[in-house]
C-alpha cells in the first residue's frame, strides 16, 4: 500500500500507520522505535502540524510485513518518555506526503 492509498481510506491518518506505510513504499523494516522517533522527529523539524493521538493498544493490532506486530510495537514506544516515541494525528495532504518521503527510514542516525 502506498501513502495515497492509505489516504485514501482518510485524510488524516496516525503517525504509526504512515511510518509503517513509508517502510513499505521504501521496503525498509518499521519495526525499530529509534526509526520510528527519528521519523517523528523529521516531521517536527520540517514544521508539520502534528497533534497527539490518543492510540489505543489494544485496537491498533495487526500483523504486518514479516509477521510483526503493530500492537507489540505501539506498547515498546509506549515506553517510551521521549515525546518522539508518541502516535499524532497528521493530515496527508500532498506536501506532507513529500516531506514524508524526504526521510529515509533504511539510514541509521
Amino acid at each position: 500500500m502506498t501513502l495515497e492509498e492509505l489516504r485514501q481510506k482518510a485524510l488524516f491518518q496516525n503517525t504509526i500507520d504512515t511510518w509503517i506505510m513509508l517502510c513499505e513504499e521504501k521496503n525498509a523494516d518499521w519495526y525499530l522505535p529509534e526509526n520510528y522517533k527519528r521519523f517523528i522527529s523529521h516531521l517536527f523539524q520540517k514544521g508539520l502540524k502534528l497533534q497527539k493521538f490518543p492510540l489505543c493498544i489494544k485496537e491498533s493490532g495487526g500483523m504486518y510485513q514479516r509477521g510483526k506486530d503493530k500492537t507489540q510495537f505501539a506498547e515498546l514506544l509506549a515506553q517510551s518518555t521521549d515525546s518522539n516515541a508518541a502516535a499524532y494525528t497528521i493530515k496527508l495532504s500532498d506536501e506532507t506526503i513529500k516531506i514524508i518521503r524526504q526521510f529515509n527510514p533504511s539510514v541509521a542516525a
